[in-house]
C-alpha cells in the first residue's frame, strides 16, 4: 500500500470537517481531510428524515454588522477572510430545508478549495512509533494529529427485548399517510421523535411517545437540543384529550401480537404501575451514537458517561489518547445539554479555538492575545464591548469565555472554553467573561418576576454577562450584570459602574 504523511488528518467532511479544514488551510497547515462519501454533508442528505432543520435562519435582524448577525444565523460556517459565504443566500426560510444546507456545504468546499479526499472511507485508526496510522482506501496516511469530525456513526438502539420489531428513525417512512388509522408507539422524546410524531399527527389514530423521563422543553432548559416549540401541536393534542399521549415509562419488552406489537411498560411516575399496550407499529427515535470500533486498541478513546460521546479534555483532546481530537457534534461532552457544541452555530467557534490550539502545539504559533491596561475603566470598556459584540460568547453561553490574565498588564484571550482558561491561566489573577442564563426552575417561564436593580442581577433569568475572578484555579468571586431586552449591556448605571467597582476590588493598586 502507498504511504503518505501529513501533520493533521481530519476524518469527515461534514460541517465540522469543512470548518476545521478552512481554519487549518488559512493558517498554511499541512492537513488532509478524508471523507467516505462523494461530497460533503452526507449526514444531512439523510437527516432529518422529514427534511426540516431545527437550526434557525433568522435573515432579518435589523443589524448591519456580520458578527452580530451570526448570533441568529445558525447554519453559516465562519469565513474570517476572503469570500464570506452566507447561508441566507441559499434559504430565506426560518427553518430551512436540509437540502439547502447540503448545497451550501458543497459550495463552501469548492469556493475555498479545501484539501478533501472524497470516496475514501477510513477503515482503521492505529498508532505506532508516536504517529497515527489512518487506513483509508488503498493508502495508509500517517499523522502527528488526528481530528475525528465524522459525526454520529449510527443509531442508538436501546437494549429492549424485541427492539427488532421497531422501525428505526433511519428507516421511518416520511409519508404520514402510511400510518392512517393506525396506533403508533414512538420510543423516544427528543426532537427526532417529535418530528416523526408531527408527520403522523393528521393521520394516526393514536400516537404515544415513550421514555423514562419527562419531556424536556427548550424554552425551559434553554438548550436548543431539547424539544423545540414548533412541535407544540403534539403536546396540545395530548392535553386536549385526542388520545395521543406522552408516556413516562420504561419499555420493558416488545413482542409480536397478532398483526401488531404488544409493548410491556412500567410507568416511572406512577408508583411502578405496569401495563400492556397494543400497537400497529413501533418506531425507534432514540438518537445516535459514536462507534469506537474504528480505533485499534492502542488508541481507542474513552467514552463519556452514557457511552455515546468521547470523553474529552478542556482543549478537545481525547481524555486518554494524546494527539487524538474531536470536532463538531463529537466535541459536546464538556457542555452536554448546556451550550451549543452539538450544533453548527456552536461548534464553528469551538473549531476556531481548536485550530489555534493545534497551531500553538504542533506549529509553534502562539495563541492570539491582546493587551489591556490593568485599570478597572479600561477592563470595563473591553469586557462590555465583547459581550455586546461577540457572536461566540452569545451562542456558546456558559461555555466559551474571554480570559483576562493580570500579569503586570492584562493579557486578553478570546473565546476559550472557560474550564480550559482556568486550567491554563488560573495560577495568578484571571477574570473570565461569559454570558449565562439565570435559574431554570421557574414554575412558569413566561411569568418570571424581575428585579431590575443592579445589586440583584444574580437573580436575572435571561441571558446576561457574568464576570468571574479566579486565582490558583479557585473561584474568588463573580459579578452578574443586569439582563437587557435588546442584549445591549452599555448602561452607565446598570452595567458599567457595577462592573468597574467589581474589577477595582481585585486589581493591584
Amino acid at each position: 500500500m502507498d504511504d503518505e504523511r501529513h501533520r493533521y488528518v481530519i476524518i469527515g467532511a461534514g460541517p465540522a470537517g469543512l470548518q476545521l479544514s478552512y481554519f487549518l488551510q488559512r493558517a498554511g497547515a499541512d492537513y488532509l481531510t478524508l471523507e467516505r462519501e462523494h461530497a460533503p454533508g452526507g449526514f444531512f442528505r439523510r437527516y432529518p428524515r422529514h427534511r426540516r432543520l431545527i437550526s434557525l435562519n433568522k435573515v432579518n435582524t435589523g443589524e448591519k454588522e456580520r458578527e452580530i448577525q451570526l448570533r441568529w444565523d445558525w447554519n453559516s460556517l465562519l469565513c474570517d477572510d476572503g469570500p464570506d459565504l452566507r447561508f441566507d443566500a441559499y434559504s430565506r426560510e426560518y427553518f430551512p430545508h436540509a437540502d439547502d444546507l447540503v448545497r451550501y456545504l458543497g459550495d463552501f468546499h469548492a469556493l475555498h478549495g479545501l484539501n478533501v479526499r472524497f470516496d475514501t472511507p477510513v477503515t482503521r485508526v492505529g498508532k505506532r512509533d508516536g504517529l497515527f496510522e489512518v487506513h483509508a482506501g488503498d493508502r495508509v496516511v500517517r499523522a502527528e494529529c488526528v481530528i475525528v469530525a465524522s459525526g454520529w456513526s449510527g443509531p442508538y438502539v436501546p437494549d429492549i427485548p424485541g427492539i427488532e420489531l421497531a422501525t428505526g428513525y433511519e428507516d421511518v417512512p416520511t409519508a404520514g399517510e402510511e400510518f392512517t388509522g393506525r396506533r403508533v408507539l414512538i420510543i423516544g422524546k427528543g426532537n427526532a421523535a417529535f418530528e416523526t410524531a408531527m408527520a403522523l399527527l393528521p393521520h394516526a389514530s393514536v400516537i404515544h411517545l415513550a421514555s423514562p423521563s419527562p419531556v424536556r422543553l427548550a424554552w425551559t432548559t434553554k438548550h436548543p437540543g431539547h424539544v423545540r416549540g414548533q412541535y407544540g401541536a403534539l403536546l396540545d393534542s395530548y392535553w386536549f384529550k385526542t388520545l395521543h399521549a406522552v408516556l413516562e415509562c420504561t419499555v420493558d419488552k416488545l413482542e409480536r401480537h397478532g398483526e401488531g406489537v404488544r409493548a410491556s411498560i412500567t410507568y416511572t411516575l406512577a408508583d411502578g404501575e405496569r401495563a400492556e399496550l397494543d400497537y400497529d407499529a413501533v418506531l425507534r427515535c432514540t438518537g445516535f451514537v459514536m462507534d469506537t470500533g474504528l480505533f485499534a486498541e492502542e488508541c481507542r478513546p474513552e467514552m463519556a458517561p452514557g457511552g455515546r460521546l468521547p470523553a474529552i479534555r478542556p482543549d478537545f483532546r481525547s481524555a486518554n489518547v494524546d494527539g487524538l481530537y474531536f470536532a463538531g457534534t463529537l466535541m459536546q461532552a464538556r457542555d452536554f445539554k448546556r451550550a451549543s457544541s452539538a450544533f453548527v452555530d456552536g461548534f464553528r467557534y469551538n473549531l476556531r479555538v481548536l485550530a489555534a490550539l493545534l497551531g500553538e502545539r504542533y506549529d509553534g504559533v502562539p495563541l492570539p492575545e491582546g493587551a489591556v491596561p490593568a485599570e478597572a475603566e479600561a477592563l470595563t470598556r473591553s469586557m462590555l464591548a465583547r459581550v455586546n459584540h461577540s457572536s461566540a460568547l452569545w451562542t456558546q453561553f456558559e461555555y466559551l469565555c474571554d480570559a483576562y490574565v493580570v500579569d503586570g498588564g492584562v493579557r486578553h484571550y478570546r473565546d476559550l472554553p472557560e474550564d480550559y482558561a482556568v486550567e491554563r491561566f488560573g495560577g495568578g489573577l484571571t477574570f473570565t467573561v461569559t454570558l449565562r442564563w439565570g435559574r431554570r426552575d421557574y414554575a412558569d417561564v413566561f411569568a418570571i418576576r424581575r428585579h431590575p436593580e443592579p445589586e440583584r442581577a444574580e437573580e436575572c433569568a435571561f441571558l446576561h454577562p457574568v464576570v468571574r475572578a479566579w486565582r490558583g484555579g479557585e473561584l474568588l468571586a463573580e459579578r452578574h450584570l443586569l439582563e437587557d431586552l435588546q442584549a445591549r449591556w452599555d448602561d452607565p448605571v446598570r452595567h458599567a459602574e457595577p462592573l468597574r467597582a467589581f474589577l477595582a476590588r481585585w486589581l493591584p493598586g
